[in-house]
């Protein structure tokens, strides 16, 4: 199969089981993308779907979602508790531990964040980029086969992270990769499709298969969600 081929299959065109183009009032709505998130809680975020069949099992998503999500969201949560203490009581802390408690900090809480925009990303079945986001995409790359060989590549070269992001300065999309929490994506940026392309996102599931991992994923995009993400964005 040809790169074309397999961008045309991999988007769900060439099996029929695209979606009507467009979102529902109900879609429309002004939900935060962030509702829910760990970072507000406290507590892991609830998995939109236990597992994504025909993509990833309920023995790959669990430990990503309690170990790997949830170890994250324990360490932001341990840092910010101390730092409240030092706050309100005036303890004191000293630099060494400072030093890398602001580094948990924003590490940390950026893996939470992350994971919860890849999780919620997701569908159980291929859906079409609605209009006005098709638009920007095509717009940026050209095509959507365009940016999907772009993000597809990026994917692949993450030893972290790759995602799909608008930029508010100037409303361009990229696609950027973050091999590190705390590195990669412009500031300010928002992100509208994530896929951790770490090795615990996939191992049980493709072992050393990254490559079917990655060119997988574009079939279950959540194109609702992207979409949603992106209104908010360029309303801000």
């Amino acid at each position: 199969m040809n790169r074309r081929n397999f961008l045309f299959a991999s988007s769900g065109a060439a099996s029929g089981s695209l979606l009507v183009p467009g979102l529902t009032e109900a879609d429309e709505s002004d939900k935060s993308p962030y509702a829910g998130s760990g970072l507000v809680t406290g507590k892991l975020k609830p998995l939109r779907h236990q597992e994504i069949p025909g993509f990833l099992s309920a023995a790959q998503v669990a430990p990503h979602h309690s170990a790997h999500y949830g170890g994250a969201l324990k360490a932001f949560v341990g840092v910010e508790e101390k730092l409240e203490e030092s706050f309100s009581k005036g303890t004191p802390i000293d630099a060494a531990a400072f030093q890398t408690m602001k580094q948990v900090q924003s590490s940390r809480g950026n893996s939470v964040l992350l994971h919860e925009l890849y999780f919620d990303g997701m569908a159980l079945k291929a859906t079409e980029p609605i209009e006005d986001v098709r638009k920007a995409i095509e717009k940026r790359f050209g095509s959507l086969d365009k940016w999907a060989a772009d993000f597809v590549a990026s994917a692949k070269v993450a030893a972290g992270w790759a995602m799909l992001i608008v930029h508010p300065v100037n409303g361009r999309l990229y696609n950027v990769v973050s091999d590190e929490h705390a590195q990669g994506p412009l500031w300010l940026a928002v992100p509208l499709v994530v896929i951790d392309s770490y090795e615990h996102a996939f191992y049980i599931d493709y072992q050393n298969k990254k490559a079917e991992y990655v060119e997988k994923f574009l079939k279950f995009i959540d194109w609702t969600e992207a979409g949603r993400r992106y209104r908010r964005a360029i309303k801000a």
